[in-house]
């Protein structure tokens, strides 16, 4: 059994569609980041930089918090949605830490500055933009080619999906990046995606371009 610490965000629905996708067993935790669950003297034993997720494995008492890592653990455990070849998984590393160091560290700040902070500063509103703008491209290149990111369906995919699925708040349309739409919808339509996006259970609806 898995305890699994989260909140509707795309840190959180990366490891919640590969608990679904694997078919782990797990038990959700809400943590209400809008009301500062995350800063609780029980949450902040589990991970003390107050962020989710966090995943507890009760089957060795492994605590681990960061989404790339936790993703990584799953794979191991369950043997799958990495490549199993050693290019093939140097490569899934790769995009992984496409996704890890730029995918969402960008896009969070276009989400802080052009939806929840608009008219508070146009020079960081254009940076993240003109980086957003940057790496649908390089999404867009790759997919072009590829149907997924990193070989055959990955933790990969899991952990850029949901960063793409906010593209309304990232002012991006989807129909002017075709290879991000086809792979996009092709992850929506997944029946374990979408029981993630609830996980845990919230008013936001899948988007679809």
């Amino acid at each position: 059994m898995i305890e699994f610490y989260t909140w509707a965000t795309p840190n959180g629905r990366k490891v919640a569609i590969m608990l679904e996708e694997a078919g782990l067993p797990y038990t959700v935790h809400p943590i209400d980041i809008t009301g500062g669950a995350q800063r609780a003297a029980s949450y902040l034993k589990l991970n003390p930089r107050g962020k989710i997720p966090v995943i507890v494995d009760r089957e060795n008492g492994m605590v681990l918090s960061e989404s790339g890592a936790i993703l990584y653990y799953l794979a191991d455990k369950v043997k799958r949605f990495l490549p199993s070849d050693r290019t093939g998984r140097w490569k899934a590393l790769e995009w992984m830490m496409f996704q890890m160091a730029h995918v969402g560290p960008m896009l969070g700040q276009v989400h802080h500055f052009v939806r929840f902070n608009p008219g508070k500063s146009e020079y960081a509103e254009q940076r993240y933009l003109n980086e957003a703008m940057q790496l649908y491209s390089m999404l867009d290149a790759r997919l072009e080619d590829e149907q997924f990111l990193a070989g055959d369906y990955s933790i990969v995919d899991m952990a850029t999906w949901p960063w793409i699925a906010r593209f309304d708040w990232q002012t991006m349309d989807l129909n002017a990046f075709p290879g991000v739409k086809r792979w996009y919808c092709e992850i929506a339509g997944r029946p374990a995606v979408q029981a993630a996006w609830q996980v845990p259970p919230s008013n936001q609806p899948l988007p679809m371009p």
